[in-house]
């Protein structure tokens, strides 16, 4: 539900903004409003996992998306569709860490990475969906709903789920309940305002002084709120921020890379759909199939992925990171070829961001205490929600100044340049955390003289 509506909405805008008579930035706040609640909440979304249940927190977040996603739909101007967007991306945040704080609190450090990569199987089908089952639900006009129908299809999936939770879902018992840290919330939640609105409203608005001087501003509030976690922590209080994992070698090093790999995923899916639809003349429905291929082979690629690590370790990673290095040389070299070549990169890409998204995932909680499940899971979206919006952003803002002379094809080689150089840092961390793992196991092994 939380990746299908944050990328159908892409699919929608245009009827959206015909409807409801919607402007430029009403638009931007429509698509990236969600985007920005859904980040800015999530770390508190994983602290009151801990506190509350991982369990109770997720039925409450489905519920509070489900209703917010009927508001959306019954919107009739776009002040009102502007806020249930605000609405859905908050329940979003208390819905989304709960799952992966399951995970890291039930199921034991060699069972984790097959369930998540289930979960990035999922995770796929849903970014995937929003393009292709988004398009077909708008050009079917299911009911004549219009555009509306992408977001009352979250009613029967919600009423589905809630119930299944209640009854499926284990209870973690939860030893420790922290505190809530409300001024440090609300630090953290300023700064990544200061940071994320101008990045989605600056590129529509020619980047206006006040873009520039937000993004400034947002440095010595993040400067604050992080000395303020230091101080808290120190004194035995329990900061929204919890310092002791970036402690945790492979959280740091797992947050790091999904922060590469999210801001290419983000900007390239973007630019994507703008070649497509833009620049070839696909309608959405055509372009949302287009993508198909691609999240059918991420989704397999996912699944086998983590039995391929199990069995053979970071290389398959590696491996997997090279094979999307391809995919993006060859939409470098054949973006203006047409749409099957764009179509056989797509698939490697596909392929390969399957053995990648998943794994990076799971190397990041690997090590993440039972009772940090939720602040770990909270910290760990944010980042990935953060980077997504910046890739978005900063490479759309290179897609859109060369697009403007060169046209999309060549703005689509620049802008899968710059994701094919992200992807090399990707592989690059991955190569040193193998490096150093198989070090420790070395060391592990060796029998003192």
């Amino acid at each position: 539900m939380a990746q299908f509506d944050f990328f159908v909405v892409n699919v929608a805008a245009p009827s959206i903004e015909h409807d409801l008579h919607a402007g430029p930035a009403a638009l931007e706040l429509i698509v990236g409003g969600y985007a920005f609640t859904y980040a800015a909440g999530m770390i508190t979304g994983g602290r009151l996992g801990d506190r509350y249940g991982y369990r109770r927190l997720f039925i409450w977040g489905v519920t509070a998306f489900t209703v917010a996603s009927v508001l959306c739909g019954i919107a009739v101007n776009p002040a009102q569709l502007v806020a249930a967007r605000l609405l859905q991306g908050l329940a979003g945040a208390a819905m989304v860490p709960q799952v992966l704080a399951t995970i890291s609190a039930v199921y034991p450090p060699q069972e984790r990475s097959r369930a998540v990569g289930w979960y990035g199987a999922v995770g796929g089908l849903g970014s995937i969906a929003g393009q292709v089952l988004g398009g077909l639900l708008l050009t079917a006009d299911v009911f004549g709903l219009g555009w509306r129908i992408v977001f009352l299809i979250n009613l029967p999936v919600g009423l589905v789920v809630v119930p299944l939770a209640a009854w499926l879902l284990p209870e973690v018992d939860m030893a420790r309940r922290p505190k809530l840290d409300l001024p440090g919330a609300a630090g953290l939640a300023a700064g990544l305002a200061l940071v994320l609105v101008p990045l989605g409203l600056g590129n529509s608005l020619g980047w206006p002084a006040w873009t520039w001087v937000s993004m400034a501003a947002s440095v010595p509030v993040f400067a604050l709120t992080w000395r303020r976690q230091r101080v808290l922590g120190a004194r035995g209080g329990q900061p929204v921020l919890d310092l002791e994992l970036l402690k945790v070698h492979s959280y740091l090093a797992g947050v790091g890379s999904i922060v590469a790999f999210m801001a290419y995923f983000a900007a390239f899916m973007f630019t994507l759909t703008l070649l497509l639809q833009a620049g070839m003349g696909l309608t959405a429905f055509q372009a949302g199939l287009a993508f198909a291929p691609m999240g059918v082979l991420f989704s397999v690629t996912s699944v086998l992925g983590t039995r391929l690590v199990r069995r053979y370790g970071l290389i398959v990673v590696m491996i997997g990171g090279t094979v999307t290095v391809l995919g993006l040389g060859l939409v470098v070299a054949a973006a203006g070829l047409g749409l099957p070549y764009v179509m056989a990169a797509l698939m490697l890409v596909g392929a390969g961001n399957g053995l990648v998204l998943p794994q990076l995932i799971g190397a990041a909680l690997v090590e993440v205490e039972p009772h940090q499940a939720g602040i770990g899971s909270g910290m760990l979206s944010t980042a990935q929600q953060f980077a997504g919006a910046g890739g978005v952003a900063v490479i759309g803002a290179v897609f859109f100044a060369v697009a403007r002379d060169g046209g999309h094809v060549a703005a689509m080689r620049w802008s899968a340049a710059i994701d094919l150089g992200l992807m090399l840092v990707v592989i690059a961390s991955v190569a040193y955390n193998r490096s150093r793992a198989r070090r420790r196991e070395r060391s592990r092994t060796t029998v003192p003289p």
